[in-house]
């Protein structure tokens, strides 16, 4: 039996206590906060996102930073998993379009109370309000744990501190310190899934409109880096929503440089989108060009499109010339975005950077650099899109770390 302490009660730790003690060591976990997993109250809108029921490569195709590096991990231990543990404390739960799970009460609530109930139920000593101030390795083997209330000794070490992003939550960063006290390397952690800051000021305009079933098209330097279809929303800096969040974790190292094209009408090819809006101009001939616009863009986006595509708002639509449309076209498969910045980490869902995954074994989730020391969760370099994967890659990288102990 191995003595483990667990630093960081959120999913990635209670999964790693609850695993490594079912596997017969004597576990401690460790959590700053008066409860555990507090982040767990913001996923998903408060409804909290439990995990995504992709499979394979379609669940690592949503995996934006070394999804390589967690195959083991989510063999290991997949959605079907989690959802048996969170239904074997009583919560049901539902699937919603594009495989997320969701606790058919919508109370994130629900989820943390059956995750916490297990922890216990595994006989995991659970103290909270407690601080690590320092690690020390000891000799031979083993650590020692220092905290604001006295020190503790440990054959094994799992970290599972998160990362940086919504530190109000207990995410301070504090892993990273411990980590590279061990010589492990620190990717700079940056904020992903993150709203998006934009040069133009339009989008204040349009602030609260949100679009649905539109198609976003990132570039970053001359490159596509991300083209997905589903829903955003304009804010008075720029925009956000499901889609711009998972663009932000393929331009987090250069957003000056990217430009997003919303495409507003992607079940429409050019030809058959211009031969909509003909019809359009057609049945309201006299009308001016707005209200020609009504059956096609919500009434508050017609305006901004007017302006930026350079036409008269006086004229009526059967005064309006075929290049006039033909520009207008353009601009509704096209809809430019010139990303200025992405908003703060305190903003971010989730962290991009961490530890280096080249110096963890993927099989184990054990350092390469020291033995008995075990990382799990968004410590690592490691980030998914929106849907629930990041709670998933948690679940499974602290399960592995877990089971992994010796």
């Amino acid at each position: 039996m191995a003595r483990v302490t667990v630093i960081g009660g959120g999913p990635a730790g209670m999964l790693a206590a609850s695993s490594a003690a079912l596997a017969g060591n004597k576990v401690q976990l460790i959590e700053k906060n008066e409860k555990l997993g507090k982040k767990l109250y913001l996923t998903g809108k408060g409804r909290c996102n439990i995990t995504n029921v992709s499979e394979g490569e379609q669940f690592f195709g949503n995996v934006a930073r070394n999804p390589k590096f967690l195959y083991s991990a989510l063999y290991e231990f997949g959605s079907n998993d989690i959802i048996r543990i969170i239904e074997s404390q009583g919560v049901k739960v539902k699937t919603e379009r594009g495989g997320r799970v969701f606790p058919s009460s919508d109370k994130s609530s629900d989820v943390l109370r059956a995750l916490t109930q297990y922890v216990r139920s595994c006989g995991v000593e659970i103290r909270l309000n407690t601080n690590v101030q320092s690690i020390e390795k000891s000799c031979p083997e083993g650590f020692t744990v220092y905290t604001d209330t006295g020190k503790i000794s440990s054959d094994a070490l799992i970290l599972a501190t998160g990362g940086v992003s919504y530190p109000k939550t207990g995410s301070t960063g504090d892993g990273y310190r411990f980590a590279a006290q061990f010589g492990h390397t620190i990717k700079q952690p940056k904020p992903s899934l993150v709203p998006l800051v934009t040069e133009e000021q339009w989008p204040k305009l349009l602030q609260g409109l949100t679009l649905k079933n539109v198609k976003l098209k990132a570039v970053s330097n001359n490159k596509r880096v991300y083209e997905e279809q589903g829903e955003m929303m304009f804010t008075h800096f720029g925009v956000t929503g499901p889609l711009i969040l998972s663009a932000s974790s393929y331009i987090a190292d250069s957003p000056e440089n990217t430009i997003l094209q919303i495409d507003l009408k992607p079940a429409l090819d050019t030809k058959i989108l211009d031969a909509r809006v003909l019809r359009d101009f057609s049945k309201h001939g006299r009308k001016q060009i707005s209200n020609a616009l009504v059956d096609l863009l919500p009434s508050r986006l017609i305006p901004v499109i007017i302006k930026l595509s350079g036409l008269n708002p006086d004229k009526t639509a059967d005064q309006i010339s075929r290049q006039e449309r033909f520009e207008l076209v353009k601009l509704l498969k096209a809809l430019p975005l010139t990303v200025k910045s992405v908003r703060s980490i305190d903003e971010a869902i989730v962290t991009r950077g961490g530890v280096c995954v080249n110096e963890i074994s993927s099989s184990t989730m054990e350092s390469k650099l020291q033995k008995g020391l075990f990382f799990a969760g968004e410590i690592i370099d490691v980030d998914g899109l929106t849907g629930g994967y990041n709670l998933q890659i948690a679940f499974s990288t602290g399960v592995l770390a877990g089971r992994s102990v010796r």
